[in-house]
Formats: C-alpha cells, sequence, structure tokens
C-alpha cells in the first residue's frame, strides 16, 4: 500500500503536501488527514481561486495555464510558512521546478498514485477540469502520468489510491508519516 521511499524522511512537525495526478484524492484524502492529525485542511487550487477571484478553469480559459502556474507556485509557497497543516496540491504544482523545490525542503511530500484507468473513471463525474475539456480523460491521464510520475516519484512517501477506501490511503499515510 505504501512506500517510505527515504527511511531517514520522518515527520517532523512540517507541512504535509500531498501530490499527485487530477482524481487521485489529494483534497478528499487530505481533509481527512488533517483531521485525523488534529491539523488545519488547506486546499491550493481553492486558494488559488479565492485568490484570483474566478474559477481555476476561468484562469486557465483568459489567461492560459502559465499564468495560473505562476499564481500556483506563488499560492503554495504563501501557504508554506512553516506551520503544521495538510495541504493538497493541484495535479500540476509539483510538474513546477520551484515549487516542486520548495515542497521538497520545507513540506513532506506524499504521493498519492493511482493507474490513469483508475482517475480517468473517478474524473468523468465531473467535468471542471481544464486538462480534460472535450478529450478523453483515460488518453490524457495516461499521457500526464507518462510525464509527471517520474517527477511525482521525487517525493520521499509513495502511497497507491487505487479501489480502497478513503481511510485506508489515510492510515496508510499516517504509518509512513510515523516510521
Amino acid at each position: 500500500m505504501f512506500q517510505n521511499h527515504d527511511s531517514k524522511q520522518h515527520w517532523h512537525g512540517k507541512p504535509i503536501v500531498l501530490v499527485g495526478l487530477m482524481g487521485v484524492g489529494k483534497s478528499t484524502v487530505g481533509r481527512r488527514l488533517a483531521a485525523r492529525l488534529g491539523l488545519p485542511f488547506v486546499d491550493a487550487d481553492a486558494e488559488i481561486e479565492s485568490a484570483a477571484g474566478m474559477s481555476i478553469t476561468e484562469i486557465f480559459e483568459r489567461f492560459g495555464e502559465a499564468h495560473f502556474r505562476d499564481g500556483e507556485r506563488r499560492v503554495i509557497a504563501r501557504l508554506i510558512d512553516g506551520n503544521q497543516k495538510v495541504i493538497a496540491t493541484g495535479g500540476g504544482a509539483f510538474i513546477n521546478d520551484d515549487t516542486r523545490a520548495l515542497i521538497l525542503e520545507q513540506a513532506v511530500a506524499v504521493w498519492l498514485n493511482a493507474k490513469p484507468e483508475v482517475l480517468a473513471e473517478r474524473v468523468r463525474r465531473r467535468d471542471t477540469r481544464p486538462l480534460l475539456r472535450g478529450r478523453d480523460p483515460r488518453a490524457v491521464l495516461t499521457e500526464l502520468a507518462r510525464v509527471r510520475n517520474p517527477l511525482y516519484a521525487m517525493a520521499p512517501i509513495h502511497i497507491a489510491s487505487n479501489q480502497a477506501p478513503h481511510e485506508a490511503t489515510v492510515a496508510a499515510i499516517l504509518k509512513a508519516l510515523h516510521e
């Protein structure tokens, strides 16, 4: 279920940042993990929308992905302030070199990983993901996994998020954090 990639990586009260492809459950698992740890939960995408005064879809449509990624980087840098919390990031956040370096240096990154076919089934339920608009979710997610998974793998903790209940994923994260 989990792999603690670096046995020296223990959770010392740093922010916990969940990374992975869209649909892997970062927000849902993050809320539950924060509740179990008695910590605040922050959804980086919600913070970006609040800061911009518009939805992520609107940001993509009006300003493009590069503008969105720049705002995303700034918001995540503000969220990683040394205080204990659980942060769910958008699927592309950890791909940005600066954002990834900040997360790896000042937080504990947890990669939630699932197969593209599992993710495609999950994301079909909502039409709010700009990278999927008018495209085949499985094909897009397969390509995103090919490109992004080697970068996500830089996270010290890897957790499988397949067809198990969210609580099983939370339990696996808790176990990995305390090893």
